[in-house]
């Protein structure tokens, strides 16, 4: 299908006119290019001729979308619409410098091919809700809400003031040590009731308040246990209700829910990423206590959002035979969705909230990105940066950030800029790539995108985004520009910018340096590998780079290495072999060898955690050398041949730790021998000096 691409100049305020059109749709190779003053307005015709042509229609502004949705809908023309933020990210910044690549680019990436769908993940919530926290507050909102959700209160505590509901129109229970778990439609809330009066029980006939001598028992229905003497009186007062019992033992209670509103003092659910469903609002904070509301209210009915991962097992590097590897993904996790069972991970996708970091620490690519995937990400950087070259653009940029908080800042800084009450805006050489969450995008697409000709690339993140994954992409960031400086490619490539308001993000953004790049750009197409993709933007960088450097030391904690092996301590058990998910630790069937294929390895450390000798050691680094894709020795011995058949058995040094361990055992004792033989002669040798023994004892009778 064609496209036809709708620009405007926005008033004559952007570098926009009939010249610059006809460069930008030979660059695009457009058909269907036009260029209006007032597209919103004036032009608006030509907007709705152009839609009821049927061919995908790309609007180069977002300001009105509302607008062109209405006027599509109302002219019945159901074309599809697409939008891209021309005067925001591409019309000035601030430096009067050409803008023409960067417009080209950002229209080419806009009429690629939408990215293939992904499952969804469902959610049903029928509306009921728990509202937990201190009685003013909690009982407050409760009947803010009880006409919109079914609501449950569970009160924490209260002051003296506090009393229950007149009309018992919703439940009320109370306890301490709350737990929650579960998310929107599946909540499971725990907690221990331990006052005396069970307010699930109670009738509120006021009996036990007027019982009580020591006035113990407010309007909230509980017993202050400081102030009782537990004589009694009240449980007298209360009679056949039966809702206080001092000798109740502390009782473990639960409610399902669809929907949780905490107003504790502190968080239930502490996780930077709470579940789907939680709303969390300080007691003393009626803003944040409003918002949650209002968002509460919506969540009635049935919900998806897409499955943002996808998992190899076969590739997962977690655990082998009881033993715990790689766990990068379980540690960074910000909302609790992973976990480990035994050799693998379990990802709940319920809680999955799409952030991708796991799919960025993760040294296989067991776990990988989905929404969008590598491949679509990757096409997107090539298509950006080669129409970015072709209309005459220079050092290219790529600027990674999250299509909430990032693309929110990134408009203030531009449109601050374009009314000058900035200093700059985003520079006309750093191309914008909004992803789902910064995080998303690994060391495969960063390189990648040096290999595409991108002069830097530069990430951005805010204080929405989880501490560990800053941390993460500092080190993923540090690991690529290792690798890139360790090939001889000057300058610094690689940028995490931390920016929460658009003064920061503009000082970070006129500081981005760029570095080289290769002298030829790349073409390759990305792999849903993650593997596959970084050994090919490896692969290009090395073959045109300054320096062929064939070994690169590298960090901990680094995707790629190679492993030390102290062989005096080896005995070639080669219970590492077995171990390794990854095939980079090898046996040889006809002989006592261990070898290795360096460009296997992932650095999980699972050999490492195996080896009963504690004989392996991770040497993480880039070894570019064809000898990383053979199998090199790292550990042999002579074979151990049995002493009656000749048949291999193993290897010396296993049969010496054998003899020195098995010596004083009951069993051999006397017997050495039987350890130097085949488990078929060891047998053949007890029965024959069974049979000795038997003939020997005959001799010996009378």
């Amino acid at each position: 299908m064609a496209e036809q691409f709708k620009i405007c100049s926005c008033n004559r305020s952007m570098p926009l006119n009939a010249e610059s059109g006809q460069k930008l749709a030979a660059v695009l190779d457009a058909q269907m290019l036009s260029v209006s003053t007032q597209l919103c307005s004036r032009d608006m015709q030509s907007f709705v001729q152009a839609a009821g042509g049927g061919d995908t229609v790309i609007i180069g502004c977002t300001q009105e979308r509302p607008l062109f949705n209405e006027l599509a809908q109302e002219n019945n023309a159901y074309a599809p619409l697409r939008f891209v933020d021309l005067k925001s990210l591409a019309g000035r910044d601030g430096q009067a410098r050409p803008v023409l690549p960067k417009m080209a680019a950002l229209l080419a990436d806009a009429a690629l091919p939408a990215a293939d769908s992904v499952p969804s993940v469902s959610y049903v919530s029928r509306g009921s809700v728990l509202i937990i926290g201190m009685a003013d507050v909690a009982l407050r909102w409760a009947d803010a809400l009880q006409d919109q959700l079914q609501v449950q209160v569970l009160i924490t505590g209260g002051g003296a003031e506090s009393t229950l509901p007149a009309e018992r129109s919703y439940p009320v229970l109370s306890g301490s040590e709350v737990a929650a778990r579960g998310w929107l439609g599946a909540f499971q809330v725990e907690w221990k009731q331990s006052n005396p009066i069970d307010l699930d029980v109670c009738v509120r006939c006021n009996a036990c308040i007027h019982a009580c001598p020591e006035q113990a028992i407010d309007l909230l229905y509980q017993v202050n246990t400081e102030k009782c003497r537990t004589h009694g009186d009240c449980v007298a007062a209360c009679g056949e209700v039966r809702a206080i019992d001092f000798n109740r033992t502390v009782m473990a209670r639960n409610a399902e829910c669809d929907l949780v509103f905490d107003l504790s003092e502190t968080a239930l659910v502490s996780r930077h990423q709470p579940p789907y469903g939680y709303f969390y609002a300080a007691p003393h904070d009626p803003q944040a206590q409003s918002d949650a509301a209002l968002r509460l209210v919506q969540m009635t009915g049935e919900f998806e959002k897409p499955k943002y991962f996808r998992y190899k097992e076969k590739l997962c590097a977690h655990g082998r035979n009881g033993k715990t590897g790689c766990t990068a993904c379980v540690d960074i996790c910000s909302a609790q969705a992973i976990s480990s069972e035994g050799s693998r991970i379990s990802v709940e996708p319920h809680l999955c909230a799409g952030c991708g970091a796991c799919t960025t620490v993760c040294p296989s690519g067991a776990i990988s990105y989905a929404y969008p995937d590598a491949p679509h990400t990757a096409l997107r950087l090539k298509t950006m940066l080669q129409t970015y070259a072709k209309a005459g653009g220079r050092h290219p940029g790529i600027l990674f950030h999250g299509n909430e908080q990032g693309a929110h800042l990134l408009t203030q800084l531009s449109r601050l800029a374009g009314a000058g009450m900035a200093q700059s805006g985003v520079p006309a050489n750093m191309l914008p790539v909004a992803l789902h969450h910064a995080a998303s995008a690994g060391i495969e697409l960063w390189l990648a995108a040096i290999a595409y000709g991108a002069a830097s690339v530069a990430v951005l993140v805010t204080r929405s985004d989880a501490p560990p994954y800053v941390a993460a992409l500092k080190h993923q960031l540090s690991i690529a520009q290792l690798i890139l400086s360790g090939l001889g490619y000057a300058g610094r490539h690689l940028h995490l910018i931390e920016a929460n308001s658009p003064a920061e993000l503009g000082a970070a953004l006129s500081n981005v340096s760029r570095g080289d790049v290769p002298a030829q750009a790349a073409t390759f197409n990305a792999f849903a590998e993650k593997r596959s993709t970084m050994e090919f933007a490896i692969d290009h960088l090395y073959r045109h780079a300054p320096l062929k450097n064939d070994l690169i030391e590298l960090p901990p904690a680094s995707p790629f290495g190679a492993l030390k092996v102290d062989t005096d301590a080896c005995s070639l058990c080669m219970a590492c072999t077995g171990a390794c998910p990854t095939s980079a630790l090898l046996s040889t069937p006809d002989r006592p060898q261990l070898r290795f294929i360096e460009k296997n390895c992932v650095q999980c450390g699972l050999c490492a955690t195996t080896c009963p000798e504690n004989a392996i050691a991770l040497h993480p680094r880039l070894n570019l050398a064809d000898s990383a894709r053979q199998a090199a020795t790292l550990s042999e011995t002579q074979p151990f041949e049995c002493i009656r058949c000749q048949k291999p058995i193993g290897t010396l040094k296993m049969v010496e730790g054998m003899l020195a361990k098995l010596s004083g055992h009951g069993a051999f004792a006397g017997n050495l021998d039987r350890l130097r033989m085949c488990g078929d002669c060891r047998v053949i040798d007890m029965m024959e000096s069974k049979s000795r023994q038997s003939v020997t004892e005959l001799q010996r009778t009378p």
